[in-house]
């Protein structure tokens, strides 16, 4: 008999992957606290350096918009001719601090824009993608990518466990075992906000919304062998190439697209809108561009500007809303938890966090405050203090409804975990990517400690994307192909 698995306190939990929602699509629910005490606890794992996205960089530098948007939103700093000062930081997910910047590994491309409204930031990755779509998965799939408890040494076998035994991961591991999952430097990758946000204008008019950030450098990467000279010559290489290719003036710059769904539309959309784990086609939503934004100065204390830096997605400014989507559900909760362990409750206070525009909070006090807002300190009052202005954020709200469940999401009718890596295989990638793509499967899945049976499992994996990529998989691993 298989022993039931139990949060802290012993009791017998409800589901190991899937978070309670309202209805199947629906936003999650401060209730689940299974969910709340498992990245909560996940939250405080390592002290200090973050969880994940440990090992990074980033610089100063300004976003102007070019073109109007406002049919679609509100939001100040997206109006045309708006410039607004920004700060970016790269990272890699699963390494520690000490970690090579070469490694196979999905690349943070974390913003933090200081509007005149408060701070708006936009948490993504290098990829439009993610492996999993509930956050209930999430500490999981990252201790599968860390180290062992036994022995702290990388495990393979523990990656391919996961994702093997997790098929809606298909269309990342994909993306992650081409020659993108090791770019040649952050200056040559693209970034996403990955998620699905809102947009809502004005008039209260509501859209679904996609972030992609092109790089105006050009895409470059490295094939694997490239990198692993890399991590031996300079495990620092994309920190020193940033900050060196700004020194000497010759500033990185991304062109801003976004891809626009009407609200309505999302409802019988022919993917879920909101998956994290699938991409809107443009030829249904092409892309368009409403501006750029350049890097041109470097940070003057790494750790005061960089390492302390704390993104959140639930910094949203007015005209810029959440979504269904699951995972950025789960963010809003966890990121800002996480900087007030690693960080503190007053992390927000520091000069990087500290808002260009004025902060009128009734929060106050906690360790290592150094500036509070004088009385009153309560709302309501009588004494003049600031209120809210809900007029604002007319437009963000909307209906849901449903059965108070753990599901993953209902199908769309042309839903599965393997079309859209399938689609990166057959009519994205070139025949050298395909080779590359094969190569570094096989080479990773070829680690000493990855079983004789998990490898049945990998080509199992990737012959459900593509009975060629399986093939090659097979005949690279010397397993017989089913």
């Amino acid at each position: 008999m298989v022993a039931y698995s139990t949060d802290d306190a012993g009791i017998p939990a409800p589901h190991d992957g899937l978070s309670q929602s309202v209805g199947p699509n629906g936003p999650l629910l401060l209730q689940d606290h299974f969910l709340i005490q498992k990245m909560a606890h996940f939250n405080r794992e390592r002290v200090p350096e973050r969880v994940v996205h440990a090992k990074g960089g980033g610089a100063f530098g300004e976003l102007e918009i070019t073109e109007d948007v406002s049919q679609y939103t509100r939001a100040d700093l997206f109006q045309k001719g708006r410039k607004t000062p920004l700060l970016l930081r790269f990272s890699t997910v699963a390494g520690e601090l000490g970690s090579a910047d070469t490694a196979r590994d999905p690349r943070g491309f974390a913003l933090k824009f200081y509007t005149e409204q408060g701070n708006y930031d936009i948490v993504g990755n290098n990829t439009p993608i993610f492996f999993i779509r509930d956050p209930s998965k999430f500490s999981d799939f990252i201790h599968s990518q860390k180290r062992r408890a036994d022995n702290q040494l990388r495990d393979n076998n523990m990656q391919w466990d996961f994702w093997t035994l997790n098929p809606e991961s298909a269309h990342q591991v994909s993306f992650l075992m081409t020659d993108r999952g090791t770019p040649k430097t952050w200056r040559h990758m693209h970034g996403f906000g990955s998620h699905t946000f809102m947009w809502y204008n004005a008039n209260g008019e509501k859209f679904w919304v996609k972030y992609h950030f092109k790089t105006e450098q050009g895409i470059e990467n490295l094939t694997a062998a490239e990198a692993k000279a890399m991590e031996a010559e300079d495990p620092d290489a994309h920190r020193r190439d940033l900050w060196e290719s700004i020194k000497r003036g010759d500033y990185p710059a991304w062109t801003v697209n976004v891809q626009i769904m009407p609200f309505e539309e999302a409802a019988d959309y022919r993917f879920n809108p909101f998956d994290l784990t699938k991409v809107w086609p443009h030829s249904d939503y092409p892309e368009i561009t409403i501006g750029r934004f350049v890097l041109n100065r470097n940070p003057e204390n790494y750790f005061a500007e960089i390492e302390q830096a704390a993104f959140e997605p639930s910094n949203l400014v007015p005209g810029v809303a959440g979504s269904p989507d699951k995972m950025l559900q789960g963010r809003l909760f966890s990121y800002p938890d996480t900087h007030r362990y690693r960080i503190g409750p007053n992390y927000l206070q520091l000069p990087v966090n500290r808002p260009k525009s004025p902060v009128r909070s009734y929060n106050y006090d906690g360790p290592m405050a150094y500036y509070n807002n004088p009385d009153p300190v309560y709302a309501p009052n009588t004494a003049g203090g600031p209120e809210a202005q809900p007029d604002l954020f007319k437009g963000e709200e909307y209906h849901v409804a449903g059965e108070i469940v753990r599901s993953a999401y209902t199908l769309h009718k042309e839903d599965d975990d393997f079309g859209q890596a399938r689609t990166l295989w057959e009519k994205v990638l070139s025949d050298t990517d395909r080779a590359n793509m094969v190569d570094n499967i096989v080479g990773h899945a070829s680690a000493p400690e990855v079983t004789d049976d998990m490898k049945k499992r990998v080509v199992e994996y990737w012959t459900n994307i593509h009975p060629d990529l399986g093939g090659g998989v097979a005949k690279g691993l010397g397993v017989q192909q089913a």
